[in-house]
């Protein structure tokens, strides 16, 4: 068994569940390769020898059995940019906070790696948004995907701005708000759910409209089927804006048409011991529990 480890960052309240992890693997004689970035960052805190590393998403390929990420959601979303359409699945141990994705417990790692060997575990994919632009942006040249969500911001002004939408080349509206959401159901639980956007569950195959801010109050977040390609020109006082792929941040112009469509590659999750998306919601949202005293 091959297994590939990325964390975004080294924190010394990690320290022990890294460790867990490395032994309970080594001890079952599993092939480990480490990022090369969080290794570096690892070996002046942990002691880890004879183990390799990997630097590029080129070094990842179908004999990697799983990728184990140390971290929170947000390492996840880093992840991808290695995982990309390599079908190696990713499961997440939670050591952030919130962990709508990452959704192994730390102090659950034993546990979850023993069902794993197990074969105790089922494989949910996970739909990602590809963009491309009229004229073409060199930095989404390779990096032109997103797992969560596809926005964009204004950028050197505080007036809000003119986004311009068509859902198949037929117009939808312009939306008058300080930025717009295509969000994937992974990301339906992100940016789009803290701006009014729906909770879409993960198997469903839609995706969310969601304006941020908007001036129209009567603008509503809008779900729509996963095979719609969305597009958009934006306008404003500025003439250029953000536009993010998940954590990741170019600028477009005014003339700039943005196009969004369903990825032709899925995310592989791993999803153990009944942790359902279902329960992720009850505990993450606490629906359901009395929280008022």
């Amino acid at each position: 068994m091959k297994i590939a480890i990325y964390g975004q960052y080294y924190k010394a309240e990690d320290k022990k569940y890294v460790k867990e992890l490395i032994n309970i693997l080594s001890s079952h004689k599993i092939e480990i390769i480490i990022e090369e970035n969080y290794y570096l960052a690892l070996e002046k805190h942990i002691k880890i020898t004879g183990i390799k590393t990997f630097a590029s998403y080129k070094e990842l390929n179908n004999s990697f059995d799983l990728m184990f990420t140390i971290g929170g959601d947000g390492t996840i979303l880093r992840a991808v940019t290695f995982i990309r359409d390599s079908n190696i699945p990713i499961v997440g141990i939670n050591t952030g906070r919130l962990g709508f994705l990452a959704t192994v417990q730390k102090e659950e790692i034993t546990n979850a790696v023993e069902l794993l060997l197990k074969k105790q575990f089922k494989i949910k994919e996970r739909s990602l948004l590809s963009v491309t632009t009229s004229p073409k942006i060199e930095s989404l040249a390779s990096l032109n995907f997103a797992l969560n969500e596809v926005s964009v911001n204004r950028k050197n002004t505080a007036s809000m701005i003119t986004i311009e939408t068509y859902l198949d080349d037929d117009y939808l509206t312009s939306y008058w708000a300080d930025g717009l959401i295509i969000a994937t159901p992974t990301g339906s639980t992100g940016y789009s759910l803290s701006c009014g956007g729906p909770i879409i569950t993960p198997q469903a195959k839609s995706f969310a409209i969601t304006p941020i801010s908007p001036h129209n109050l009567n603008a509503r977040p809008l779900v729509i089927p996963d095979d719609t390609i969305v597009k958009f020109i934006v306008s404003g006082r500025e003439n250029k804006f953000f536009l993010s792929l998940d954590s990741r941040i170019t600028t477009i112009n005014s003339n700039t048409e943005v196009s969004i469509k369903k990825s032709d590659f899925n995310l592989k999750m791993v999803e153990i011991k009944q942790q359902t998306f279902i329960k992720t919601l009850r505990e993450k949202l606490h629906w359901g529990r009395d929280t008022r005293n």
